[in-house]
């Protein structure tokens, strides 16, 4: 069973800052594990309508890219929308679909930002520091400064804040937007680039993403 770190729970926006500066200083960014046979996809899929969430995790085999577990928790957002603190919304939910896994998964691949943040805290260093499990994100949107990568697939281009690299956008597929790769904790940038080309051999987005997705999309 994954075991989580716990943290307070915040009610302001000025608390959830501080819980982030104080985490920020355990984010590793050293190395990654030394194979990686099972990577987990990880998605909140909300209710336009209400606050209420579905929360899904699907572990995949890496080298087949199939399903071997997945768990789905659904709840409520325990935390407003705030640009910038939405690990506040999707870590509850989300650590406790990790904890109901039977599969500890050697990656998480967050749908969400790590290091490209204003904090260079978002939810991938969130769920990493937590659960002490080397993390990405692998973002749809970009947060952070960056010129186009080339067309190729593998092309990338650095992303930047405040002069300091946070990310890669990183084109998976040939003439088809980039993704946004953010080391999230235990990952190094180069490898966390390779990691998403593997998990991307025919879409855009990796297929961690695409499983919880889906698995989401079915439960909600």
């Amino acid at each position: 069973m994954i075991e989580v770190r716990e943290h307070e729970r915040p009610s302001t926006v000025s608390e959830a800052v501080a819980v982030q500066q104080r985490l920020r200083p355990l984010v590793r960014f050293d190395g990654q594990p030394a194979e990686v046979r099972t990577a987990a996809g990880l998605d909140v899929a909300y209710d336009e309508s209400s606050d209420e969430l579905v929360a899904a995790v699907a572990v995949l085999d890496v080298p087949a890219l199939s399903v071997v577990d997945s768990t789905v928790v659904r709840g409520r957002a325990e935390f407003p929308y705030v640009p910038g603190l939405f690990a506040f919304r999707e870590a509850p939910p989300l650590l406790a679909a990790l904890q109901q896994l039977s599969v500890v998964p050697d990656v998480l691949v967050c749908d969400g930002q790590g290091l490209a943040h204003p904090r260079r805290f978002g939810l991938a260093c969130h769920l990493g520091v937590l659960t002490d499990l080397p993390a990405i994100g692998v973002g749809k949107t970009p947060m952070g400064r960056f010129d186009p990568p080339g067309e190729p697939r593998g092309a990338w281009t650095s992303i930047e804040m405040d002069g300091e690299e946070v990310g890669r956008a990183l084109r998976t597929q040939e003439h088809v937007k980039p993704v946004f790769v953010s080391v999230g904790h235990r990952y190094a940038l180069d490898a966390a680039c390779d990691l998403v080309l593997g998990l991307a051999p025919k879409y855009r987005l990796p297929e961690t993403t695409r499983a919880a997705d889906q698995l989401g999309r079915r439960a909600g």
